[in-house]
């Protein structure tokens, strides 16, 4: 008997290292590059933010200018 040493042993064992680290990589892709159903703020400025609670009704007129005033500024 050979208990599996031969050269379909090891052969089989990197196949099934590669299989697996090929897994772990498309669920690495898929946690990073797949949008999530939540809204992503990671594309937003600042000024898109503050222009979004304008419209909302968060804010007032006189609190966006002063804000926009001090975003602009630096």
């Amino acid at each position: 008997m050979m208990w599996g040493w031969g050269t379909g042993s090891w052969l089989g064992g990197l196949w099934m290292v590669l299989f697996w680290v090929g897994v772990v990589l498309l669920i690495v892709w898929a946690v990073r590059f797949v949008p999530s159903g939540g809204q992503s703020q990671r594309g937003s400025s600042a000024l898109e933010i503050l222009e979004e609670r304008f419209a909302r009704g968060e804010i007032d007129a006189t609190e966006l200018a002063e804000r926009r005033r001090e975003l602009t500024r630096s």
